[in-house]
């Protein structure tokens, strides 16, 4: 058995419009926007989603929304939503990029959150 849980929901804009979005985002949401110094691609949007890491996403892609999940195990989880009929595109780091059916983005990383959070929210899956 394993646990996840839908841990972000990501703007992505492309690299040349993502302090735009970013600025309309923010605004937008009345929420800071804050860049991330360790990964410059994303700037938060703190505040925006009760319950969940919101951010802009700069990509070298068109522009989108994606979820991020959050797990204790990225294989089974991966595995899942496989199973479900998602297909996998990508691996960054830790992460897992995976298409689903309607051509939606989603992301499969371990564990971000507070544990507490993690262990209140998670759903658990056999």
């Amino acid at each position: 058995m394993h646990r996840s849980r839908v841990y972000a929901v990501l703007i992505d804009a492309p690299h040349a419009e993502a302090a735009r979005a970013a600025a309309f985002w923010s605004a937008a949401l009345g929420v800071p926007a804050e860049a991330d110094p360790e990964h410059p691609q994303f700037v938060g949007l703190h505040g925006a989603l009760h319950g969940l890491v919101t951010a802009v996403q700069a990509v070298d892609d068109a522009p989108r929304f994606h979820l991020d999940f959050e797990t204790d195990d990225v294989e089974a989880e991966t595995a899942r939503l496989l199973a479900l009929g998602a297909t996998e595109v990508a691996r960054w780091l830790d992460c897992r990029i995976l298409r689903v059916p309607g051509g939606h983005l989603v992301c499969v990383l371990p564990v971000e959150s507070p544990p507490e959070v993690f262990d209140a929210q998670a759903r658990t899956w056999p």
